[in-house]
């Protein structure tokens, strides 16, 4: 089996590694602090301790052969991701990995209104961190023609799991914007997001593009009041956007005011998933437990 090398090993490359860890692979997770390459070394993952933005911590990368997944984010601000441009200039000519599975997101197709959106919507990123992400795929694609080297794009909605869910805004009584006002949108497990990205890596060919969600639709303000339910808090007050501007943090207003009703068809087809947790009541049950 070819090592597996994650980018950016988080919680969602620490579901990633231990699914490769059951199959018997070598891991490497390149993080940027020596305190989590020793967490790393803990879980049996070799640590690679090095930085996106300082170029020369790159140029020592087992990434030769490799099963690359990049799951880090770009820096905030502007419109480009330097951080997938450093990591891929790094790359010698002739040791280049074997594949790179990327994650990006749904914000990509900006707001899709009632329509269903598919791999075959066209993008229309309209925020600044949805444009970032933009560039970072359009620079792996680009990178991986010219280099010859599988790059394969998630475009991943509001990921909730263990340690994800938003307790500490409804504990502390944070306002959600009124029902009927809030846009539908999407959500996945980050344990069947984990598994989808195992499956990217093993059977999508280059150039492909998956939308990444549970297949439930539904609004914020739904997701926030079932979380609420299943942790026995009171429902918070609702208001009207118009009152919502005033009081959320523009990366949230951003997240109500887009439309998306996504697609997860060909992930499901493709890539042959089967969900874990197909709703979020079987999600949040599981989430809790694990909590």
């Amino acid at each position: 089996m070819k090592p597996v090398v994650i980018i950016g090993c988080g919680d969602i490359g620490l579901r990633v590694a231990r699914l490769y860890r059951d199959k018997g692979a070598s891991i490497s997770g390149m993080v940027r602090e020596d305190e989590k390459a020793q967490h790393l070394t803990s879980l049996g993952i070799s640590p690679l301790v090095a930085n996106l933005d300082d170029p020369e911590s790159l140029t020592h990368l087992p990434l030769n052969g490799a099963q690359v997944f990049y799951f880090a984010p770009p820096p905030g601000g502007g419109f480009s991701d330097p951080r997938m441009r450093r990591l891929l200039e790094s790359i010698p000519a002739g040791q280049e990995p074997a594949k790179i599975v990327y994650i990006s997101t749904s914000g990509v197709y900006g707001d899709c209104g009632d329509a269903i959106v598919t791999e075959q919507t066209p993008a229309n990123p309209q925020t600044s961190r949805a444009r970032r992400r933009f560039d970072a795929e359009n620079t792996l694609l680009g990178w991986g023609k010219d280099r010859g080297v599988a790059a394969v794009i998630l475009r991943v909605t509001g990921i909730y799991g263990p340690g994800r869910l938003p307790v500490a805004r409804l504990t502390e009584g944070h306002p959600l914007l009124r029902e009927e006002e809030c846009k539908p949108t999407n959500r996945i497990h980050a344990e069947d997001l984990a598994r989808v990205c195992v499956a990217a890596m093993e059977k999508a060919e280059a150039g492909e593009i998956f939308n990444v969600c549970d297949g439930q639709g539904g609004t914020m303000t739904q997701y926030f009041l079932a979380v609420a339910d299943a942790l026995g808090l009171p429902h918070p007050q609702q208001i009207s956007l118009e009152e919502a501007r005033k009081v959320m943090a523009p990366l949230m207003i951003s997240y109500l005011t887009e439309s998306r009703r996504m697609d997860n068809r060909k992930m499901l087809t493709r890539l042959g998933i089967t969900l874990k947790y197909p709703t979020l009541e079987q999600g949040l049950k599981a989430s809790l437990s694990e909590d």
